[in-house]
């Protein structure tokens, strides 16, 4: 039997109400505190950080007690619960139906390969091509983003991030409007946010990946994993010391992740009942997105349900649509993106395509599914 279908929320307890609650709290009209931070403040600090899931924080408490002093609910990351559709959450305030940012790689027309969304080039094997003058960020993802509505307003966002952020596709996407600051570090971004806000910025946007990193190399049951949750806390906690009088920093993560042994990573080469009638997989091997050659929807839909049914929910783009996955809307834009087959697991599975991505394949920490361990991230909530 398959458990129900745990759907992600789009309302004032999800990501799409992070940026407009902290503009509320700065005065910003137009804004509201869906998320109940409760008074004004003069200034803001977000920091994301990548791969922090609310139930790997809740598990590792000893890891990261700063961070779980100030812990207060879990809150829904969308579906897929990536990198790429979390940030798009976040940064436009629009679920992935109706900004189109619907995956970490998505199917584009008339090409053989996906497109990845965080490096804005060709997925897979092959070498990478810069997409960014055929597929341009600004027409991809066209609606208007937090950024340039806060900027409207007189509040300019300054968003610390990894340097090859800068100028890439996806913050062309999503962050039109911010001024972007280049850091290598956390402690960088930490050291930079404080910098600003006593020079008078009053909205400071940072983000960190490493945490992700480490989940996908070695797990997040890893010692190292938890070596950098702590790193992560620690650093955080000598950031919130050192916050100005009147500022208000909130962090949450964009997805949580688990792990799966080798055995549970199937190789869709090793099985050729389930790569009859793929012409692509995209998506990543916990949330895929499968566009079929002509004519054989059916047969694919069928063949997975059969074999992997107990461990994966499989839907027709337009069933999944339906339940809600995406958004209370999707545009045809965004069910263009999708494929003919959205897969979800639930179980310790995911499918993999060592001939496309040979490194995603060895990976150990996976994310991207429905399951609370995935979908659900912390609100953590602190002011000097």
């Amino acid at each position: 039997m398959q458990p129900p279908v745990p759907k992600p929320r789009y309302d004032g307890r999800s990501l799409l109400a992070v940026v407009p609650s902290l503009l509320d709290a700065l005065g910003v009209p137009g804004f509201a505190d869906q998320l109940r931070l409760h008074g004004p403040t003069n200034r803001v600090v977000l920091l994301m950080v990548d791969g922090l899931g609310w139930e790997l924080l809740q598990g590792n408490r000893e890891s990261a007690p700063f961070l779980s002093s100030i812990a207060r609910e879990p809150i829904s990351s969308g579906f897929p619960a990536t990198t790429a559709v979390s940030l798009s959450m976040v940064l436009t305030g629009a679920p992935p139906g109706e900004s189109g940012m619907v995956g970490y790689t998505v199917p584009l027309p008339d090409h053989d390969r996906a497109l990845n969304l965080l490096t804005w080039s060709l997925y897979g094997l092959g070498g990478r091509t810069d997409l960014r003058d055929r597929v341009v960020p600004e027409a991809f993802q066209p609606l208007p983003t937090l950024g340039e509505r806060a900027a409207a307003a007189g509040v300019q966002i300054r968003h610390i991030g990894p340097p090859s952020h800068e100028g890439s596709g996806l913050t062309r996407a999503i962050g039109r409007g911010e001024r972007f600051h280049p850091a290598a570090s956390l402690e960088e971004v930490c050291a930079m946010a404080l910098h600003f806000l006593r020079n008078g910025a009053r909205f400071i946007y940072g983000y960190h990946p490493a945490l992700d990193a480490a989940g996908h190399v070695y797990g997040v049951s890893s010692q190292a994993w938890r070596t950098e949750l702590t790193m992560v806390d620690g650093t955080v906690r000598t950031l919130a010391e050192q916050l100005p009088s009147g500022t208000l920093l909130l962090l949450t993560g964009d997805h949580g992740m688990v792990d799966l042994r080798p055995d549970e990573r199937l190789d869709l080469a090793d099985h050729p009942d389930l790569a009859a009638g793929v012409g692509l997989l995209a998506g990543e091997a916990r949330a895929r997105y499968i566009k079929t050659v002509a004519g054989a929807t059916n047969d694919v839909l069928q063949a997975w349900r059969s074999r992997l049914g107990d461990r994966i929910w499989v839907w027709t783009t337009e069933e999944a649509i339906a339940l809600g996955l995406f958004g209370p809307r999707v545009t045809d834009v965004a069910r263009g993106r999708m494929g003919d087959i959205v897969a979800a697991a639930f179980g310790n599975v995911g499918v993999v395509q060592r001939d496309v991505d040979p490194a995603q394949a060895r990976l150990q920490g996976h994310h991207g599914s429905l399951t609370a361990h995935e979908r659900l991230v912390p609100l953590l909530v602190y002011r000097p």
